[in-house]
């Protein structure tokens, strides 16, 4: 898995291509754990758009980031899934503690509020 990691507006957006699985999901918990480790007050999103597929590894790569994230008071969201991603976090209940918008830009913006 690759993950594209850029940053605008002062919100650090990691964006992982492809399968966020049993094999990729460390990969992407190692990227969060050093910006988290390093983080100077940025807000952190995760932009879904190349991610093809979700298991329980990857869904928990992101609630840890959740928690993470609240216990130091810093924002977090994801944003850019594609339906059947979105899915996957609706059936196991995960949207209702995980922002999800549906493109980066209105995430950047919410960050400002």
């Amino acid at each position: 898995m690759d993950i594209d990691k850029t940053e605008e507006q002062g919100v650090i957006i990691l964006a992982p291509n492809g399968r966020l699985d049993s094999n990729s999901a460390p990969i992407l918990e190692q990227e969060i754990g050093l910006i988290n480790a390093g983080d100077n007050g940025h807000h952190l999103l995760l932009d879904f758009s190349k991610v093809e597929y979700i298991s329980s590894a990857g869904l928990r790569v992101v609630l840890k980031t959740v928690k993470e994230r609240q216990v130091a008071s810093k924002s977090f969201a994801v944003s850019n899934m594609q339906d059947h991603v979105r899915e996957v976090f609706e059936i196991s209940g995960f949207d209702s503690y995980v922002t999800i918008h549906p493109d980066t830009l209105k995430a950047i913006e919410s960050f400002k509020v």
